[in-house]
């Protein structure tokens, strides 16, 4: 039976290392997880000293695996168990050994004496501010169940409306993919065969037959060239968004343009209401509950004026006042935060915001995707139409020729 040396956690401070025995990785894994320990690392022992490693801990965790954890975790505790064997019968059950080694270790951290949230603070990839700040309160009010009830509608409800995006952005993406590799093909390799067959004639070639001839010659005399300018261009831009400025620029780009501007700016104003709304409901304080927000904002434009929103606020001035300066808050969302602050029911308005822009939002999606179609079919005609009629001009001038 092969060895596998491991490196793993025994308690919150002692980490142990050594082997163990297994027909496999996954045997071994399960194998230290009857033992209590949680495992950083683990690689199967070879000839010489070599090893196969495997830090299966670097996995994502997907939106998907967060949402069944939330919503069985809340029907377990709904059901009368204790957070301990809740947790403890979800690590048994996960599939995804990246998420099983994260909630074992959540598991012990609760075992020890530590807080629910506290124990998920450990782990920021995987839990967002969001959910940790709305598990503190529910730990605090003694109504988690609840919370994770809220939490899980509310990942569900996320995981909904990207599938969504997805699923409608499928077909124009396989369209586009296959129509750039069939121009790629015709360039590269048909078009400088039929071309040498009328250069052999001794025939001018037509002007659109010669452009696209041009075209070709540069593809295939200049395609590393090209590679790499594009590649420099994604390294300029990947260098750019790592930096603060960086990301502030291309987000309020992206805020200007025509139509995807308007879906952003609709579509983070009602995660923002949706998220503060449900803070609030839950009795999350505004101050914690807008840095939350503030962290949970895709746009660093409009983070940046959520900052400053916080800011505002926490030197006294009321949250409808403080976005009504914001350039690109809108201004039916400040009123109607404005009548929640003044109607004692701010949360409730929140909501009614959040419905009304994800509505919009949801709109502005289906006309872009019935539209995106028909663009594409029109520039991949024009395009690969253009080629046809380039290759058939010196056709047509030999037979008129020959006439």
């Amino acid at each position: 039976m092969p060895l596998y040396e491991y490196k793993a956690k025994k308690s919150p401070t002692e980490i142990v290392e050594g082997t163990i025995e297994a027909n496999s990785e996954t045997s071994a894994l399960a194998k230290l997880s009857r033992l209590g320990y949680y495992p950083i690392s683990i690689a199967k022992e070879g000839v010489g000293g070599k090893r196969s490693s495997s830090l299966y801990l670097f996995k994502r965790v997907r939106l998907h695996d967060l949402s069944v954890f939330t919503r069985q975790l809340s029907d377990l505790l709904d059901s009368g168990l204790t957070l301990l064997n809740a947790l403890n019968i979800i690590y048994q059950q996960t599939e995804n050994k990246t998420f099983q080694s994260i909630i074992g270790d959540i598991r012990d951290q609760v075992r020890d004496g530590r807080p629910f949230s506290e124990a998920l603070k450990r782990y920021p990839d995987t839990f967002s501010s969001l959910f940790i700040s709305m598990a503190r309160s529910g730990e605090t009010g003694g109504m988690l169940e609840s919370i994770l009830e809220r939490l899980a509608n509310f990942s569900e409800a996320e995981e909904r409306v990207k599938t969504k995006i997805k699923s409608a952005l499928a077909y124009p993406a396989v369209m586009a993919s296959v129509g750039l590799i069939t121009i790629i093909v015709l360039i590269t390799f048909v078009i400088p065969k039929i071309v040498g067959m009328f250069e052999d004639l001794g025939q001018t070639l037509p002007l659109p037959t010669a452009v696209l001839v041009n075209i070709s010659g540069l593809f295939i005399g200049y395609w590393y060239i090209i590679l790499g300018f594009v590649a420099l261009i994604v390294f300029i831009l990947t260098r750019i968004t790592k930096t603060e400025e960086g990301r502030v620029t291309i987000d309020r780009i992206k805020l200007g343009l025509p139509v995807t501007g308007n879906l952003i700016k609709k579509s983070e104003v009602a995660s923002f209401s949706r998220t503060l709304g449900t803070l609030l409901e839950n009795g999350v304080p505004i101050l914690e509950s807008l840095e939350t927000v503030s962290n949970t904002m895709q746009n660093a434009v409009l983070k940046k004026e959520i900052v400053k929103a916080y800011q505002e606020v926490r030197d006294g001035k009321s949250l409808s006042k403080s976005l009504l300066t914001k350039r690109h808050f809108p201004i039916f969302a400040t009123n109607m935060i404005a009548v929640g602050e003044e109607g004692g029911s701010l949360e409730k308005s929140l909501f009614k915001v959040a419905d009304s822009y994800e509505r919009e939002a949801d709109n502005v999606i289906k006309i872009m995707t019935s539209l995106l179609e028909p663009l594409l079919i029109l520039t991949m005609g024009l395009i690969v139409g253009f080629i046809v009629v380039s290759m058939l001009l010196p056709i047509f001038q030999i037979n008129i020729i020959a006439r």
